[in-house]
């Protein structure tokens, strides 16, 4: 059935022939997106010579994601090109039977039990990876979170007993591989079928991490298969914490391998991968901002570690603590909401639609945008400064529908709760371990890529506190510096 265009839909000033706003969304992208919610609830853009309705009223964005989702599919033009390297991923596979049942498969992996039966484990590895930063010296804390997120999401994943040759290969191979899935979404397809040397290099690293995932999941799998023989059985005969260590040896993956109706091997290595780049990209990313923010606020810092002495005093952290930590998880939250993650998320109409009055044409791609309704001055009074106690409880009922970060409806992100706890496990453990902590460089700009990432940030971190913070009225608002502006990079839409 067609939808009566009872209005017509608005088109965004500025696009050129045959660019249509692809060059300002390359140039100034969060401007951009943020713009058009001036223009009505619904806008049409061109992204080249194909058109895109941007949806801009979050009402309208919740019936795209919840009330009329079966008509709103997971699809677009950044999904089919991510498509080519996530494969048939939880994150990219198309509406329908296959992805209810690998929802399903997958969803006793993120329940609360299951995680915090993985938390000390993850903590510990955070714990030797923060602590071995040497002390004083320039570090690129994007960097560095992204791959302290790694490795906890590694011994999540596949089990603290991974083999250390394998996790240095992830870690070495993910910024790698990331940099070129980010490239591809960038170019046309026919440019990234051409025979460059940048494909082909894409290509083999795509294959080596297809390749490692396999030896994981191995690894895995020969852990399933019994108990340990010979010499290491008689070692465990004579542990009475044997079985105890061997079951926090397991990983979330175990539970995909141990299913009734199994997954396949080729199916396993496209969850692993969407797995592992959604943890470490947009976690990574909201840790650097989080941090960055830490700096430019001594209120801020001081409540966190005045918290942490509270519940934790002298002892090391533990995976109960998280859940007395309220503040921390206000300040990850309000980091969440000012930066993204992600800031452009595509559906495809699979007919005619009316979407608030306005005529969506079969097969059209329907934008909405986290970064856009998270920065709504209707909604969040002040969206530009960083404010952790708007998420105080009682205040936020009025943001719940502008809060995006985690999607919504069922294709909402299946990680959410272990995201959480890897959040906060990591900002806990880097404010434990590192008593003071100096941004180096200049403010960093926001630059929409996959996620809105920092475009350069470094920091020294010191074993010895700060000098104490000076007395202000609103020390929770202090601003030690100019905020970041925005990016003029080529960047891409991301699903």
């Amino acid at each position: 059935m067609n939808a009566p265009a009872t209005s017509p839909t608005p088109t965004a000033p500025g696009g050129l022939p045959l660019l249509g706003h692809g060059l300002q969304l390359a140039r100034n992208p969060l401007p951009f997106i943020t713009s058009l919610r001036d223009h009505g609830p619904v806008v049409r853009i061109r992204i080249g010579p194909t058109p895109a309705y941007v949806v801009t009223d979050p009402a309208l964005t919740r019936k795209v994601l919840v009330t009329d989702a079966a008509h709103y599919a997971k699809g677009g033009k950044i999904i089919d090109a991510l498509r080519v390297f996530f494969g048939d991923g939880l994150a990219t596979i198309a509406d329908g039977d296959a992805h209810l049942r690998n929802r399903r498969l997958m969803q006793p992996m993120f329940n609360k039990a299951h995680i915090a039966d993985r938390g000390d484990a993850m903590i510990e590895q955070v714990a030797s990876a923060v602590g071995a930063w040497p002390e004083g010296q320039p570090r690129d804390v994007y960097e560095d979170m992204n791959e302290v997120t790694l490795g906890a999401f590694l011994v999540a994943l596949f089990g603290a007993d991974l083999p250390e040759h394998l996790a240095g290969e992830f870690t070495a191979l993910m910024p790698d591989i990331m940099e070129g899935t980010i490239r591809q979404t960038i170019l046309p397809p026919w440019v990234t079928r051409l025979p460059l040397p940048a494909n082909r290099a894409h290509a083999q690293r795509v294959a080596r991490l297809r390749a490692l995932i396999d030896q994981a999941i191995d690894h895995r799998t020969r852990r399933a298969a019994g108990p340990p023989s010979g010499a290491a059985a008689a070692a465990d005969a004579g542990c009475p914490h044997a079985a105890a260590a061997g079951e926090q040896r397991t990983g979330l993956f175990d539970t995909l391998l141990t299913a009734e109706d199994p997954l396949t091997r080729q199916q396993l290595q496209d969850e692993a991968i969407t797995l592992l780049t959604g943890a470490i990209e947009t976690t990574g990313t909201t840790l650097a901002w989080t941090l960055y923010e830490i700096t430019r606020h001594p209120g801020i810092e001081q409540r966190l570690r005045e918290e942490l002495a509270t519940v934790c005093a002298d002892r090391p952290l533990a995976y109960e603590d998280l859940e007395h930590l309220p503040y921390a998880r206000r300040v990850l939250q309000e980091a969440i909401r000012k930066y993204g993650p992600a800031w452009l998320v595509t559906r495809t109409a699979t007919r005619d639609l009316d979407l608030g009055g306005h005529l969506v044409p079969e097969g059209a791609d329907v934008v909405w945008s986290p970064y856009l309704h998270q920065h709504d001055p209707a909604v969040f009074s002040d969206p530009g400064a960083f404010d952790p106690d708007r998420w105080t409880t009682g205040d936020t009922a009025a943001t719940r529908g502008s809060f995006l970060a985690f999607g919504d409806g069922r294709r909402k992100c299946i990680g959410e709760n272990f995201a959480w706890a890897e959040l906060q496990i990591i900002l806990a453990t880097v404010l434990r371990t590192w008593p003071s902590f100096q941004l180096t460089s200049r403010a960093p700009r926001p630059q929409a890529v996959v996620t809105v990432k920092p475009d350069r940030m470094t920091m020294r971190f010191h074993r010895q506190p700060a000098p104490a913070p000076q007395s202000t009225d609103d020390p929770a608002r202090i601003t030690t510096g100019p905020e970041p502006g925005p990016d003029t990079e080529p960047s891409p839409s991301t699903g």
